[in-house]
């Protein structure tokens, strides 16, 4: 009998055991809470991929959800599979990035001159959509940039007169704002003088179609704060400040302070000074976009060169100019560049030499300068071939100050 319990007490004791292990892997309960760290590390980050989308208008690369729901099954316990979960989704990112360049911690910014909607871009664009006005590999660049400016030279309207005695007045309808989206435009400039071309109504109707496509604007407004407001774009955790002005205007009806809505000035500096100095307060890098100098001028007159001076001074790192419809040089003030006038990007049928500027900030905060070559022909931007691309560079070096142009298209002070 004695022996009898004693088998059956063994058979009861396997069991037992047999039962427990069978328990533990059903329940599996006990990694759940670590399932639920991992969700909200991932819900943490598509709130921060939307956060960004949000700002730049597209989620940056690398942000796809880690799956690290199998790495549970030697976990002691809540704590160490959060740990795990962590490192997990660190070493996923770090791979993500050293494959995709956008999320390395370095930020692109990409800026061009002259932007005209008109004639020969609608024809363009009618006929083959965005890449009949921008070449695939050109906008492939474009849209690859963090941060891509344009200076806008027209009003989007169907409406408004045009100016009395004006010699060229321009205009396009809204429904053509979606090219800007396709060419992967971030922020516009309307500090110019052909943004009242059509009247304020006409200004009014620009503001709400760059609303509606989600496109900053600066330079212009409804108030005075608005038209003097910086723009600011948030990228890989510093905050890219973006101002737009003009000291070309066809009448002194156009400054803001004779009317709305209207135009940011700098016929006289201290307005301009005064934004500068306060977005250097809040931004990492202050990027100043003014409409200036003389029209086919490939040297920039003494009040561009005095105003530089003066934005340079008051903390701007970058000066980017427009206006003079062809390109000027090159300046290095205290080791930071100004972009006298980048030209014609978008402007008629041709385009002999133009260049966008291509700007690249490092996480440790290193900027480094670069042209991108270009020009147009059929209503159609493209870039450069090597040879053609070899003879902008020695250009631009010839007719800047101090600064070098290599065979790459690098831009060093000399």
């Amino acid at each position: 009998m004695n022996k009898t319990i004693r088998i059956v007490l063994y058979v009861l004791s396997i069991l037992t055991v047999v039962g427990v292990i069978a328990a533990a892997i059903l329940t599996g309960g006990q990694t759940q809470p670590v399932i639920t760290s991992g969700t909200a590390v991932t819900e943490e980050k598509q709130s921060d991929t939307a956060d960004k989308t949000d700002e730049n208008g597209t989620a940056p690369d690398g942000a796809d959800n880690d799956d690290t729901s199998g790495e549970t099954e030697n976990i002691k316990d809540t704590a160490d599979a959060a740990d795990s979960t962590e490192r997990t989704s660190d070493d996923t990112e770090t791979a993500a990035n050293a494959d995709n360049p956008k999320d390395s911690g370095n930020t692109t910014i990409i800026l061009t001159g002259d932007v005209l909607f008109a004639n020969a871009f609608k024809a363009a664009y009618d006929a083959g959509g965005i890449e009949k006005v921008v070449s695939p590999e050109l906008l492939e660049q474009l849209k690859e940039a963090d941060i891509l400016m344009v200076n806008n030279e027209f009003p989007f309207s169907d409406r408004g007169e045009p100016m009395a005695d004006k010699q060229f007045t321009f205009r396009c309808s809204p429904s053509y704002v979606k090219a800007l989206n396709e060419m992967g435009v971030d922020i516009v400039s309307l500090a110019n003088n052909h943004t009242l071309d059509y009247g304020r109504v006409a200004l009014s109707d620009t503001f709400q179609a760059l609303d509606g496509a989600g496109i900053l604007y600066g330079g212009a407004g409804d108030s005075t704060a608005r038209a003097k407001e910086v723009q600011v774009v948030e990228v890989n955790g510093k905050r890219y400040g973006f101002i737009a002005v003009s000291r070309v205007v066809p009448s002194v009806d156009w400054k803001i302070e004779n009317g709305t809505p209207g135009m940011f000035t700098c016929y006289d500096a201290a307005a301009l000074i005064e934004v500068i100095k306060e977005a250097k307060q809040t931004c990492d890098f202050v990027t100043v976009f003014p409409h200036w100098g003389t029209e086919y001028s490939e040297q920039p007159n003494t009040v561009q060169r005095e105003l530089a001076k003066q934005c340079m001074d008051a903390g701007a790192d970058l000066i980017v100019g427009a206006h003079t419809h062809c390109l000027e040089g090159i300046q290095f003030m205290d080791g930071k560049p100004v972009f006298y006038s980048l030209g014609n990007f978008i402007f008629g049928q041709s385009i002999d030499r133009s260049a966008a500027a291509k700007v690249t900030v490092t996480a440790d905060g290193a900027v480094s300068y670069a042209l991108i070559p270009v020009y147009a022909s059929d209503g159609q931007t493209k870039q450069m071939d090597d040879n053609a691309a070899q003879s902008l560079f020695t250009y631009m070096e010839s007719i800047s100050d101090n600064a070098s142009v290599d065979t790459a298209g690098n831009i060093r002070e000399k």
